[in-house]
């Protein structure tokens, strides 16, 4: 293509030159509530992630992109090579619902001493952007140079990816498999491999005691901030802590709510989920019946650990970090508590031993659980010259070191024969108290993560090009 000085050089001139528009339509995408919806024509997945698939195109139609819309599944655009094969990069356009703790308006672009802040800047309409310019880059060089890339560039954005992936599912059944793909849907350097998931519903006999309702959490991957409930009782003695308010609404009718720390499923550790701190409140106080105190108390196992361990499911192996188990949301509809779960395991416990151990602590609250359809590990080899292409970029804009890992969050990459995570988060970051992390209040990144990410993917996909897919 060209030799690498002269490559670097024309990557810094097109970042410097573009640097200012990338962020214009990171706002654009992020002024999106693309919280998945009810579907409608041409929209499975709702009007908000269709409105963000549509901006996306217009996106890429300026970039002069060649663009599909996959019936409002997916969307992607391409710089169409000599060979059909495909190097392919996924990210995906639908966001979790904003939640509580926001310092700032979730659906506009807050620029701050450095760091954009919006819901879904980092998890996913950040990367999906910079995938974007990426193509940008290499249209413009091919256009610029009269050559034609060796293999087709496709960018892939999706729009189910935190609510099943039916997305891709609809995408592979309609499309090729591309040669190589990567998501830029995770951590730097590059994600070889992928926690199973197991999750579910704690269902609750029909309740007639104390409590009146018990609400909290936004979605079920993503450990709750917010929780509440209204119980009969008397307020005089009860007092509230640092962080739970203790509320009278009138009628005999005391509203408890709880004010956690959310964050992200796959990574519980330093959150505080604000429904165990309702449910323990409620015990410690003896506010309800005994009926509603054996639900209560299996919530308080359920919670007392984000291992599994205080129900003997912690679990880890030589591939990956250990389980994960997070309560996610809980409502009350006609006297029935829900309450939902999400667990990460390793190869080392199966689908079928949790959904045991999970119907065992059912049954300690006079419950049943009701299991979800699970997704085994996923894991590949580091030592393939795909996943050596892209340490490569990494090493060359970083000169860091890290190695290729494996996590607990799920993936796109899970769906596709050869296939990675690769960045774009950096291992360790360290942001002011102001910046929140991914699924949690005040999401953020710094600018100068996407400048970088970006002259990383260009490198990158510039490798992949010279390799014999």
């Amino acid at each position: 293509m060209m030799d690498h000085s002269e490559l670097n050089a024309r990557i810094d001139r097109f970042i410097q030159e573009n640097q200012d528009t990338l962020f214009d339509d990171l706002s654009a995408l992020i002024e999106v509530n693309s919280v998945r919806t009810e579907p409608t024509q041409d929209a499975p997945f709702g009007l908000g992630v269709r409105r963000a698939m549509d901006t996306a195109l217009e996106i890429a139609n300026r970039m002069q992109l060649k663009t599909n819309d996959c019936g409002g599944y997916l969307v992607y655009a391409d710089v169409p090579g000599a060979s059909e094969k495909q190097i392919a990069a996924i990210t995906h356009l639908d966001v979790v619902p904003a939640g509580n703790g926001w310092h700032c308006d979730p659906f506009a672009l807050t620029q701050r001493e450095g760091y954009v802040l919006g819901r879904g800047v980092a998890d996913d309409k950040g990367p999906a952007v910079v995938t974007l310019y990426m193509a940008k880059f290499f249209r413009e060089l091919c256009q610029e140079t009269g050559t034609t890339l060796p293999h087709t560039l496709r960018i892939l954005l999706g729009g189910a990816e935190e609510t099943g992936m039916e997305d891709i599912d609809y995408y592979l059944e309609h499309n090729p498999m591309p040669a190589f793909c990567f998501t830029p849907d995770g951590s730097f350097p590059v994600g070889h491999g992928e926690k199973g998931g197991f999750g579910g519903v704690f269902v609750s006999q029909p309740l007639s005691g104390s409590l009146v309702d018990f609400r909290g959490g936004v979605a079920d991957n993503v450990v709750p901030d917010l929780a509440y409930a209204l119980v009969r009782g008397d307020i005089s003695g009860l007092k509230s802590t640092d962080k739970v308010v203790v509320t009278d609404e009138g009628s005999g009718i005391i509203r408890i709510t709880g004010h956690g720390k959310g964050g992200h499923a796959s990574t519980p550790e330093g959150t505080v989920n604000a429904i165990a701190l309702v449910a323990n409140y409620l015990l410690d106080n003896q506010l309800c019946t005994d009926q509603e105190n054996q639900y209560l108390a299996m919530l308080r196992t359920l919670m007392a650990s984000t291992d599994g361990s205080s129900f003997g499911i912690a679990s880890q192996d030589t591939y990956f970090t250990p389980l994960t188990c997070i309560g996610g949301v809980i409502t009350m509809e006609d006297g029935v508590l829900r309450q939902s779960i999400d667990i990460r395991f390793p190869t080392s416990i199966t689908p079928p031993e949790l959904q045991k151990a999970c119907e065992a602590l059912a049954s300690q609250g006079s419950a049943r659980f009701a299991g979800e359809k699970a997704r085994l590990p996923f894991y590949i080899q580091a030592d393939s010259p795909e996943i050596e292409a892209c340490i490569e970029a990494y090493q060359a804009v970083t000169g860091r070191d890290d190695k290729p890992f494996t996590m607990g969050g799920g993936t796109y990459a899970r769906h596709f024969r050869n296939a990675v995570s690769f960045g774009m988060e950096e291992p360790q970051a360290s942001y002011p108290d102001f910046v929140g992390q991914m699924h949690g209040a005040n999401e953020g990144a710094p600018k100068s993560l996407f400048l970088k990410a970006l002259k990383i993917y260009i490198l990158a996909v510039a490798r992949l090009m010279e390799l014999p897919l």
